[in-house]
């Protein structure tokens, strides 16, 4: 089914909902309707020039302008580290080696000939941070689950690590022992065993039912729900299986997280890979209505593991409830928008920040709280937002 995507200007004048996707999704959510006297309040905290036009390599999604729980596929974000491949679809093999009984090469059609499920799925490159938070965006995949293809070519029982090869590649320095030296790497990621062979990994060839585009990783890209974005491989090529943790610049050297911890009184640096999604919340815009009460809506991006709650709060009073939007609530993965209305009591600048808790009893936590994490990856501190109000009734 393909669907369509009414303009912002639609969406808010009218309070229209988006088409129905199939099965595994029920109407969208839709953001209030603007009056006539309704106004976007700006937000004062952000830099003077904002440029979220595209780059060869990355491409911003303005937060301030989500429309509803899925991202357009032309707004969707990206980034890279080796360009976009030009793939020639007919000749394209997904090629399965190492560890199993059965080496594999799989062409489009033949994956499309298999059992295909549909994953609604947001998430965020790990170095998504304000003051923009563009680095995000929330999307309906369609694919193969990676199980499927795997349980084709039949792992082997010693296998323990998955790695995933886009067709993306670049010339990299190695240093070893004061000698360095050039090769050519292309682009990999790893799963264990448990996640690779689990229920939640795909093998996507469509977003938002419209095949994947040269940015989106075509012809075939993983989706790890509830993973961060470098996870997510795109334009993947190849799957080798081994026993060995695989040691890739950007699965041993780049993506990780370093943190300060105390142990029995001693401190600890201790360096983890980047995985999961941590819970993050953020404030992306604030609605005046009728010159008094404000409607403020939020996002809540995180690994799939159930809310307990969304709270706002202006200044230093109190936290409060938000509402989070009931039809994104129903599914694991997507990311969870939600609204609080607010009524300044007066002109002025306030500021405004939002928290997410889980039913772990992960708290989203201050800046003050992050500052042991010495790398600047995994940043899901609160993100305060000011605005100015500039009339009240």
């Amino acid at each position: 089914m393909t669907r369509s995507h009414p303009s912002r200007r639609a969406v808010l004048r009218g309070g229209l909902t988006l088409a129905g996707l199939g099965a595994l999704w029920r109407p969208d959510w839709f953001l209030p309707a603007l009056s006539a006297d309704d106004v976007l309040v700006p937000f004062t905290d952000l830099p003077a020039t904002l440029n979220f036009a595209p780059t060869p390599d990355r491409r911003l999604l303005d937060v301030r302008t989500i429309e509803g729980a899925i991202t357009p596929a032309d707004q969707f974000f990206t980034t890279q580290h080796y360009g976009h491949p030009a793939i020639d679809p007919d000749a394209f093999r997904l090629r399965v080696t190492g560890l199993v009984s059965r080496t594999l090469a799989l062409s489009i059609d033949e994956l499309k000939q298999m059992r295909s499920i549909d994953v609604v799925a947001g998430f965020e490159c790990s170095g998504n941070r304000r003051p923009l938070q563009g680095l995000c965006s929330n999307g309906r995949w369609t694919g193969i689950p990676l199980r499927a293809v795997l349980d084709r070519a039949a792992v082997r029982p010693e296998a323990r690590e998955f790695i995933f090869f886009g067709a993306d590649h670049g010339e990299e320095e190695v240093e070893f022992r004061g000698r360095t030296f050039t090769i050519d790497q292309a682009f990999g990621r790893s799963l264990p065993r448990e996640k690779a062979m689990g229920a939640g990994p795909l093998l996507a060839f469509a977003l938002n039912s419209e095949p994947l585009t040269a940015h989106q990783g075509f012809p075939l890209r993983l989706v790890v729900p509830g993973w961060y974005g470098v996870a997510n491989v795109k334009w993947l090529a190849h799957i080798h299986v081994q026993e060995d943790p695989y040691l890739g610049k950007y699965q041993a050297r780049w993506y990780r997280t370093v943190r300060q911890e105390e142990i029995e009184g001693s401190t600890t640096w201790t360096e983890t890979a980047v995985t999961h999604m941590q819970p993050k919340s953020f404030i992306a815009r604030v609605t005046q209505h009728d010159s008094r009460a404000c409607t403020v809506t939020g996002v809540v991006l995180h690994d799939g593991t159930p809310l307990r709650s969304v709270e706002v709060r202006v200044n230093d009073e109190p936290w409060q409830p938000a509402t989070v939007d009931e039809v994104t609530a129903d599914d694991r993965y997507s990311w969870k928008l939600f609204t609080w209305t607010w009524t300044p009591a007066e002109p002025g600048e306030y500021t405004l920040v939002s928290r997410v808790t889980d039913v772990r009893g992960r708290v989203q936590p201050t800046v003050e709280e992050l500052e042991t994490k010495k790398t600047f990856l995994e940043d899901n501190s609160q993100h305060p937002r000011t605005v100015r109000i500039e009339r009240v009734g």
